[in-house]
């Protein structure tokens, strides 16, 4: 096992990691840029470096300086948490290159299913149930109407414009590239079948360097607001048991295409009206809503990362997986919801959490924190478990 692991990220998901790596006596190494060096991830680490002190989110993005703090410490892995630069397939390869371990998928495996057209063009040669799509205009009636307009290295709901008739695409596709520049850099979008009664739902899959890959169940994230999650649960009510064995073997024989390692979420769109599901993406690292599997199944997915990535096979087989009960996450957000939700600044004044055995609190802050505009407003997430949906919530 390692003995030392930097963690290049921040806020709750570093907290998490950090809290499952002194369970197992491995010591931590904190990065951080100028404006987080009393926050609640650096005080818990054994060891803290500063990568950054102009433009605070960059820090964590700032490569060359976590590779500095990597070569200094010592570390022997990094866990990249979630955001950031955990889905780079680039300082992956720079992590790996330097004889580093890196708690994740391959450097490969992320390049490809971070680039949605590539993707879904694997899905299709895989058989995997994927919607029709193009990146022709021309093409748009042999979709029909609605259409979806995606950006291609899209996430969060950003480069994406619903299309209702052939006089609004136009205009919607040059917005959605404009969007889709901005926020990443690349401005490819294509077109797909909108499924207008659908639900989200993903399957967590895990898999080791020996060719096993499991599946943890499915969660359901249909409670959005403008694309973004703020909602999630398991296991979904909608799905039968029929359904849930098509939608979670289909995840698992798509991560084997793969050769998938460590943790993943294989996405996919449902029709309500048809039962159909299509692939959607797969987010090739640990996800924000991680915990309501873990409620579920009692499995501790930052500790099987570690597993993995330490070389070891997975200590369980599909059949030893048993799901019991139900739970609900909630994301906690610095947001006014007098203001259409939009984040909010300020010090934190009071905080306290439930001492409820069914309520587990995942956060990365403290009183007198301060909340600033530089990183995502979401600050914490509660996750409720029971027997029933209905008690959880």
């Amino acid at each position: 096992m390692f003995k030392k692991i930097l963690i290049a990220n921040r806020g709750e998901i570093a907290v998490r990691i950090i809290r499952a790596c002194k369970e197992w006596g491995i010591s931590t190494v904190a990065v951080h840029s100028d404006v987080d060096r009393d926050s609640m991830h650096v005080r818990m680490a054994d060891e803290s470096v500063c990568v950054g002190s102009h433009q605070p989110a960059n820090s964590y993005l700032n490569i060359p300086a976590l590779m500095s703090a990597i070569e200094i410490t010592n570390a022997e892995a990094v866990h990249p948490g979630y955001g950031f630069l955990s889905e780079n397939a680039e300082f992956c390869k720079k992590i790996k290159n330097e004889k580093i371990v890196w708690i994740g998928p391959d450097a490969e495996t992320i390049e490809l299913m971070g680039d949605k057209i590539n993707s879904k063009n694997f899905c299709i040669k895989q058989n995997i149930p994927t919607l029709s799509k193009t990146s022709k205009l021309s093409d748009a009636k042999k979709i029909g109407y609605p259409i979806l307009v995606k950006a291609s290295a899209g996430g969060g709901g950003k480069g994406m414009r619903v299309v209702n008739s052939p006089k609004e695409l136009d205009d919607s596709v040059a917005a959605a590239k404009r969007e889709a520049k901005s926020s990443f850099g690349d401005n490819r979008v294509f077109l797909e079948k909108f499924i207008e009664k659908s639900r989200h739902i993903e399957v967590q899959v895990l898999g080791d360097n020996f060719g096993n890959v499991i599946h943890l169940g499915e969660r359901e994230c249909s409670i959005q607001r403008r694309h973004q999650k703020i909602i999630e649960e398991s296991p979904s009510l909608r799905l039968t048991e029929d359904l849930r064995q098509n939608i979670t073997s289909t995840a698992v024989e798509l991560a084997k295409k793969l050769n998938y390692k460590s943790a993943g979420t294989v996405e996919f769109i449902f029709d309500e009206n048809t039962n159909e599901f299509w692939f959607l993406e797969v987010n090739t690292r640990l996800q924000v809503e991680h915990p309501v599997t873990e409620m579920v199944t009692g499995i501790d997915l930052v500790k099987e990362q570690i597993k993995v990535a330490s070389g070891k096979r997975l200590s369980f087989q599909q059949s030893d997986i048993v799901f019991k009960g139900h739970a609900i996450e909630a994301r906690l957000y610095a947001e006014n919801p007098n203001n259409d939700f939009l984040p909010e600044t300020g010090t934190i004044a009071n905080l306290s959490f439930s001492n409820s055995v069914n309520i587990r609190w995942d956060s990365g802050i403290k009183k007198g924190d301060k909340v600033t505009p530089d990183f995502d407003p979401m600050l914490a997430k509660v996750i409720s478990f029971s027997e029933t949906r209905e008690e959880s919530a």
